[in-house]
């Protein structure tokens, strides 16, 4: 069942972008949740030899001089984006994707959301790096925030939900919250499923196998069919077969999707389900929430 009662938010200091930040807000006020306004100071790093003994400045004093920094600038953080909503300030010292993924647990967070790109008022660091591995570590649900400089970042709302579908094992549990998500917010739902490339290499180039085509297609119309019997949905269906990042990109752009609902598997990865999940979340051109 979908709740979304408490949202953790991870931020920085450099007020690039504040996409996320707005997605974040907006997905509050639908739903009366909770902003768990996050910032980690990571442990100090310096090039050797930069503090000498006997400097006037230790690293000890240089590291309580940003943490009191990151104090007084949590304090003031975000407040006309968050106006309304209630908001509880922590601030952390550690390791920022270890201290992201230990607060929604100790917090109960319904949700973390947080950005894909290495820059922006979420992180500095590359995708590789806190996001994917806050990605590979959480167990409750990551909304990752396309950025997109050129989308005015306060115009966000959801009014049609694109949901990926497998059609393995997770998939009811998928299209069951994507539904309940549609169905909360008055958005239109539409599930996707990317089969299996059916192009066949050989002499003279590649072509289509057109039996192998309707074959998958086929199947995939059957179990989409049963799987909307299940969760009681009537939902419009795209199918489609080839790479999945480049296909769900498409199939978003067709259906006009404000944000892609993507499966996994319960005590694995969020990037390594649904046909690829790492490349979807960085390729993706609308907000992914993987759930």
């Amino acid at each position: 069942m979908l709740k979304i009662q408490k949202i953790l938010v991870p931020v920085v200091f450099t007020d690039t972008s504040l996409h996320v930040v707005h997605q974040a807000a907006w997905l509050a006020r639908r739903f009366h949740a909770e902003v768990i306004l996050l910032h980690v100071v990571p442990p100090l790093s310096y090039p050797a030899g930069a503090l000498e003994s006997g400097d006037e400045l230790t690293a000890r004093d240089l590291h309580a001089h940003i943490v009191q920094r990151a104090e007084q600038d949590l304090d003031g953080a975000l407040r006309p984006e968050l106006d309304g909503i209630a908001v509880t300030r922590v601030l952390l010292k550690g390791d920022p994707a270890r201290e992201i993924v230990k607060t929604a647990r100790d917090w109960n967070a319904d949700l973390i959301t947080m950005s894909t790109h290495g820059h922006g008022v979420f992180y500095r660091f590359l995708l590789g790096s806190v996001t994917a591995k806050v990605l590979h570590e959480s167990h409750c649900p990551v909304w990752t925030g396309a950025h997109l400089e050129e989308t005015p970042a306060r115009e966000f709302s959801i009014r049609h939900v694109l949901c990926s579908v497998d059609l393995g094992p997770r998939s009811l549990h998928t299209a069951t919250l994507a539904a309940e998500m549609a169905a909360a917010v008055d958005a239109k739902l539409t599930l996707v499923h990317i089969t299996a490339s059916v192009e066949v290499w050989g002499p003279g180039g590649s072509h289509v196998d057109p039996a192998w085509k309707e074959t998958l297609v086929g199947i995939a119309i059957k179990e989409i069919a049963q799987l909307q019997r299940e969760v009681g949905t009537q939902a419009d269906v795209i199918i489609d077969s080839g790479n999945v990042p480049e296909l769900l990109n498409r199939a978003a752009e067709r259906a006009k999707a404000d944000v892609l609902v993507l499966g996994h598997s319960p005590g694995r990865s969020h990037l390594g389900d649904n046909g690829e999940g790492y490349g979807i979340i960085r390729e993706s051109h609308v907000p992914v929430l993987s759930v």
